[in-house]
């Protein structure tokens, strides 16, 4: 099972960005981070990038519980929502599969609040 949950979609990278970002909100998912990779890497490195966009989530009612269960899960926090430009007018949408990301730790609170959040995120790309 891979780390992560992905759809590649035939569409513009802004109309996807705005409909990811409506499914999110839809499903009580905040965006709290947003890092075009792209701009980052020209200004830091100049090298040319194709369009990237790392979007940091989270459930403010998954992460409080999350903390609850524990403390030490901010390591794995946010859970990432990536929207890449893979050319010729496709765009991938890949997003942390919460449940195998927390598969190793022994909690089983946790485990149940990642299975919560992974069928969360399926709902959002069976959206696009």
């Amino acid at each position: 099972m891979n780390y992560y949950l992905t759809k590649t979609i035939e569409s513009n990278f802004q109309e996807v960005v705005k409909d990811i970002t409506k499914f999110l909100k839809e499903e009580n998912i905040e965006i709290i981070t947003n890092i075009r990779v792209e701009t980052m890497l020209k200004e830091r490195l100049d090298i040319d990038y194709k369009k990237y966009l790392i979007l940091g989530t989270c459930d403010p009612i998954f992460t409080i519980r999350a903390l609850q269960s524990e403390d030490k899960i901010g390591t794995l926090l946010p859970c990432n929502v990536s929207i890449i430009d893979q050319g010729e007018g496709k765009i991938e949408v890949a997003i942390t599969n919460a449940s195998v990301v927390m598969r190793d730790i022994n909690n089983p609170a946790l485990q149940l609040i990642a299975t919560e959040m992974t069928e969360k995120f399926k709902r959002v790309l069976n959206k696009l």
